[in-house]
């Protein structure tokens, strides 16, 4: 018997605060430079980094948490039966936290005992664990920390089933997921479906992240010996091509086994040539988890935080008091640095199961790759094999516009605006799936409701946070019309952002210096700053930041910005000031803490210096290495002041080994 369920879930946590009110621009350079190794095939590189530039309007960023968990009670969805137990968050982007296989008590995935973000997501707050829906640009997905839609569903047995969906507003796609346990299923199944319904092709993603617990005798395998493996270690490449399962970046042992890498490392299998494509994570007894899919969610990935301090410390900096994890995914492209054009009307589905697998052991630890790989295809198909997908795709696919029979969960009320857009304008609706309540419509939506309705965006006062934003042409069209009959201010420094988004950067100087004639506003000429920076412009960018500055001292990410300016153009005397003259809770913050620490190792007070070091810290960046380079070049200028004399190289990395970086700020990808 199926069942589904809601109940209260408490674990410790913090919440996010309030989203970061300034817009972060997307990068010039929409496709992304990447270096490969003369071993990689030239149909390997077709649309390697298109369109996988830094990406993250309309959406802000969530960059407002610490790490001061208290308990927290969350709401999960439970899908059921005499097998499996499936627990998911449909207020943290529908994380599948938990997979539970009855019959053994065994947990398959990694599950992280805490909600921690860190900053590792498209707009910074992510959290390690479970199954990650990733769909939209190259990153930890938009929603992954965000409320998005869940209702019940009915499967082709008549058990329930759950559907997870939302409109993702930056490529202006819909997107959702019904899940089925049928009585007695040993398979979980997600059939996904992405649907554009527009006139114009977008580029797209997805990736499905599963966290499954490591260890050293955890192997992970999949149906080839080909991969795309992604040097982290400054050789002069970002891919090469090999035969698994000894790379380089493994320092020549097993790739197979995480624990074999000294360093953050990944690769992506490349099964261009089976018939059925799946991954696995097996323990020393050959058990463990198993993912399959159809064809279309081709290719395969393994990530590590790698055997060393950084790596180790991640791992806990994440999930305190969890257990090490590594990552194993599924994606359209051969890479996530591929890019992936979604045609016009286009309307894509795949199923994916995910389950429990027992296996020989020791064919799965066999010395010989192909004999480990081959062992475990031959064992899945007796399971599960590629007709038996592909009927289930068949059957999922007829059924993915089913109206759900119950909306257990409320996601975001832009998916409600877009639908009402559409209306008006007598453009192609949504798949009839996609139901958005009228109700969901928030205060930031009806902001644009009122445009869509009357014309005209409502202004409000230069004082009050802008609140979201919006990048779509169709709603600039609206809004171009708009401020030419009746211009505001913040109408205009809404138009702005589109503008700059959009490449035209004379369009935005423009929208922004009339916004300011209207009413001068902080966020208007901080984005000025922004402008100016892009155009190479410091003087002037700083001298913007000043005026928004001037307008707004009581904005934490304005003054963020403000020091980074003050830092970037050396006037680490003028930033002490600035800092000097904050709150103390602001000064408190994460992030300007850090800029105090730099602030102080240039003005040479390195007693500051070690005690801004001896804290720990929420919003370090993914690979960032700042605060470990404050450390050590705290070290080399003591040395340097006590020899009275400038350190050479070779002195340089023995201080390192001297002076190690605590674990607690120690956040490096590689070891060095």
């Amino acid at each position: 018997m199926t069942n589904l369920y809601t109940e209260p879930l408490v674990m410790p946590g913090v919440r996010l605060g309030d989203e970061n009110p300034l817009p972060q621009f997307r990068d010039r350079k929409t496709d992304r430079h990447v270096v490969v190794h003369e071993s990689m095939p030239k149909e390997k590189q077709h649309l390697l980094g298109w369109e996988t530039g830094f990406r993250v309007l309309p959406y802000r960023v969530q960059d407002n948490y610490t790490r001061q968990r208290a308990p927290i009670t969350y709401k999960s969805i439970v899908l059921e039966n005499e097998i499996l137990k499936a627990t998911f968050l449909p207020e943290l982007g529908g994380r599948l936290i938990s997979l539970i296989h009855k019959p053994h008590d065994r947990e398959l995935l990694c599950r992280n005992p805490v909600f921690q973000p860190a900053n590792l997501a498209i707009r910074n707050a992510w959290f390690s664990g479970g199954i990650e829906w990733n769909i939209g640009q190259v990153g930890h997905t938009f929603t992954t920390c965000s409320p998005i839609f869940a209702s019940a569903i009915t499967g082709a047995e008549g058990e329930p089933g759950l559907r997870l969906y939302e409109f993702e507003r930056c490529k202006k796609l819909f997107w959702q997921i019904d899940f089925y346990l049928p009585p007695n299923s040993p398979w979980l199944i997600a059939h996904t479906r992405i649907a554009n319904p527009n006139t114009t092709d977008t580029s797209t993603y997805w990736w499905t992240n599963i966290a499954v617990p490591e260890g050293r005798n955890v192997r992970v395998l999949a149906p080839t010996n080909k991969v795309i493996y992604t040097d982290m270690t400054g050789k002069g490449f970002d891919f090469g091509f090999a035969d698994m399962p000894n790379l380089s970046t493994f320092d020549g042992k097993d790739a197979s086994y995480s624990l074999h890498s000294g360093s953050a490392s990944e690769y992506f299998f490349q099964p261009d040539y089976v018939d059925m494509t799946w991954e696995a994570a097996l323990d020393k007894d050959g058990s463990g988890f198993v993912e399959a899919s159809t064809p279309l969610l081709r290719y395969r990935k393994l990530f590590c935080w790698g055997n060393h301090q950084g790596g180790r410390h991640w791992q806990e900096f994440l999930a305190p008091g969890g257990k090490p994890y590594i990552e194993i995914q599924g994606g359209l492209a051969p890479t996530q640095l591929h890019g992936l054009n979604m045609p016009a009307r286009a309307d894509w589905h795949w199923t994916q199961i995910f389950g429990f697998f027992q296996g020989d052991a020791e064919r799965v630890h066999a010395s010989a790759w192909e004999t480990a790989w081959r062992s475990v295809d031959s064992d899945l198909k007796s399971r599960i094999d590629a007709q038996g997908l592909s009927q289930m795709n068949e059957l999922y696919s007829e059924r993915s516009d089913i109206l759900s029979t119950e909306i257990l969960h409320q996601g975001s009320g832009w998916g409600a605006l877009e639908m009402e857009r559409r209306k008006s304008r007598n453009e192609s609706p949504a798949p009839s799936s996609f139901v958005f309540p009228k109700e969901s419509l928030g205060d930031e939506q009806r902001k644009w409701f009122t445009l869509l309705n009357d014309g005209s965006l409502p202004e409000q006062s230069p004082l009050e946070i802008p609140g979201d934003w919006m990048v779509q042409n169709e709603w600039r069209e609206l809004l171009e019309i708009s401020v030419s009959k009746a211009p505001n201010w913040y109408a205009l420094l809404h138009l702005g952002v589109m503008r700059l988004e959009q490449f035209d950067a004379d369009g935005a100087k423009a929208a922004w210096r009339t916004s300011i004639d209207l009413k001068p506003s902080a966020w208007a000429w901080r984005n000025l700053a922004v402008l100016a920076h892009l155009q190479s412009n410091e003087a002037e960018a700083l001298a913007c930041l000043q005026r928004a500055w001037d307008l707004n001292r009581h904005t934490l990410e304005l003054a963020q910005e403000y020091l980074q300016a003050l830092c970037h153009t050396r006037r680490f005397d003028e930033a002490r000031s600035v800092y000097d003259s904050l709150p103390v809770a602001m000064q408190g913050n994460d992030r300007i803490q850090i800029l105090h620490g730099r602030i102080e190792l240039e003005l040479n007070n390195l007693e500051a210096v070690e005690q801004v070091m001896a804290c720990e810290y929420a919003v370090v960046r993914e690979g960032e290495t700042e605060l470990t380079d404050i450390w050590f070049e705290m070290w080399y200028r003591r040395m340097a002041e006590a020899s009275q004399r400038t350190l050479d190289e070779n002195e340089k990395a023995e201080i390192r080994k001297l002076y190690p970086s605590p674990a607690l700020i120690d956040f490096r990808s590689i070891a060095k």
